[in-house]
């Protein structure tokens, strides 16, 4: 895919800013050491319900932390949030009732939590975070604004909670400061780094990377091309964190267009290379940038420009492409093949309707998204599934492609049940143009090498391929 790492993120990895990550770490750890400290006072002071009911603050503190630590946010989230907001509620209805002399402190935890969920909101969309935002406001407003406490309340003395009010109050406080930060960078960050990638294209910052595709015999048909952004301080910046940004601030048809005009300019410079001159190339398209009511002409222009063969273009398209309108979608593919690229449907299985679109979309290619590659031998019914998507394609005169191809266990299993050509890190990882160019050349010169009299034939064709590129040159 043009725009992904060549390889996707586990199901598990987020795309979250390490800016939340740091600030969930930090709120756990500020909570536990404030919550050991007096838990530690008060068994020292031999009040054993409130000791009790800070050293539980602890483990709930600390088990968050260590599921943050351990991969799992959105489980301690989770957990946390809802046993957080339910022992502040308690805590202050418990143990610090108002006195004539000394305010209630503890609600000011809950708006530290109110930020917190709402932070996790922005992180992923999720109706749970938004509860524990308002829970917690509704908290704060009826422990600030009312004395009511539990009939059997234990109130912890005011000669104690006349310095628990200092410490508590900078504590809250600074964890408050910090959540604003936080939600501060994260509203600018996206909207700085929208400007910095529209820049980005137009001064030249951005490269493509090329990663083999192989048939049954091992020989490098093409590649697909993947973009990477150079950022001039920064340094390399992946995908993943980019792409988003870009979907978000409708860039997408600007970087896809690009795309689209570098790999026709890759092609014409492979043209009349004897090892690169046949090479497919291809790229990803967008549906904001395939909806733009220019596409075709845009494709079609960059291909007369650089005189390339429309064979060697191949365009990716995901479902998303036509969750809208599948008839216009058909009828921009159909003008297309027409002028001889050609179209393969990307990460086939993942949707909700492939059997639809792969019955009505007039492609040429399928290519079997990397989860199913990874799980078909993990499993009778990982293995099943592949071989019934492999069935599918070949019944329907398809050529189908596996990609995220990482063992040669997965190689051969693929092979057997028919795939025609295969993409992954058994056979390359994306790399530079040059690095690619070179890669091919040893793999066929490797080749030429087992045979000899594929050696002698290329050998023999070099003149002729040179003289053809330097009259198109």
């Amino acid at each position: 895919m043009a725009f992904d790492m060549g390889r996707r993120p586990e199901a598990h990895t987020d795309r979250q800013s390490q800016r939340l990550i740091f600030a969930y770490e930090t709120a756990a750890l500020l909570t536990m050491a404030s919550s050991l400290a007096w838990a530690i006072y008060f068994l020292f002071m031999e009040r054993w319900p409130i000791a009790t009911a800070n050293t539980l603050l602890v483990a709930l503190a600390g088990g968050a932390w260590l599921l943050i630590r351990a991969g799992r946010l959105n489980t301690a989230l989770i957990v946390s949030e809802l046993s957080l907001v339910i022992f502040a509620i308690f805590y202050g209805l418990m143990f610090d009732p108002p006195s004539a002399e000394i305010p209630r402190i503890t609600h000011l935890y809950l708006l530290v939590l109110a930020m917190l969920g709402y932070l996790g909101h922005l992180r992923r969309r999720s109706v749970f975070q938004l509860a524990v935002t308002a829970v917690s406001l509704t908290a704060f407003v009826f422990l600030a604004c009312s004395t009511y406490a539990f009939p059997f309340a234990q109130a912890i003395p005011d000669e104690i909670r006349a310095t628990g009010i200092w410490v508590n109050g900078i504590l809250a406080t600074a964890m408050m400061c910090g959540g604003i930060y936080v939600l501060q960078r994260e509203f600018s960050r996206p909207k700085g780094l929208a400007l910095e990638l529209r820049n980005a294209v137009r001064n030249g910052e951005m490269e493509l990377y090329f990663q083999p595709q192989i048939d049954r015999a091992g020989t490098i048909l093409g590649a697909e091309a993947l973009i990477r952004w150079q950022h001039p301080k920064r340094g390399q910046v992946a995908p993943n964190d980019f792409i988003p940004v870009a979907e978000a601030a409708g860039l997408m048809p600007l970087i896809g267009g690009w795309v689209i005009e570098e790999a026709c300019r890759t092609l014409a410079h492979w043209r009349g290379d004897p090892a690169l001159g046949g090479l497919t190339l291809a790229v990803n398209v967008s549906a904001d940038q395939f909806q733009v009511e220019e596409f075709e002409r845009s494709v079609l222009a960059a291909v007369r420009l650089h005189g390339v063969d429309p064979s060697r273009l191949k365009i990716e398209l995901t479902e998303s492409v036509v969750v809208h309108s599948l008839a216009p979608v058909i009828a921009k593919i159909d003008n297309l093949r027409a002028a001889g690229i050609r179209f393969a449907l990307d990460d086939f299985g993942t949707g909700y309707s492939s059997l639809s679109y792969l019955r009505q979309l007039p492609l040429d290619q399928i290519k079997i998204d990397r989860s199913f590659v990874r799980d078909s031998l993990d499993s009778e019914r990982g293995t099943a599934l592949v071989k019934s998507i492999v069935h599918l394609g070949l019944d329907l005169g398809l050529v189908v492609v596996a990609e995220g191809v990482e063992t040669p266990a997965q190689h051969a299993f693929l092979s057997d049940c028919g795939c025609h050509e295969f993409q992954g890190y058994l056979f390359g990882r994306p790399m530079p143009a040059g690095a690619f160019a070179a890669h091919v050349r040893e793999a066929m010169l490797a080749a030429a090498l087992t045979a000899p009299d594929l050696l002698r034939a290329t050998l023999a064709d070099w003149p002729e391929r040179y003289a053809q590129r330097a009259e198109s040159a």
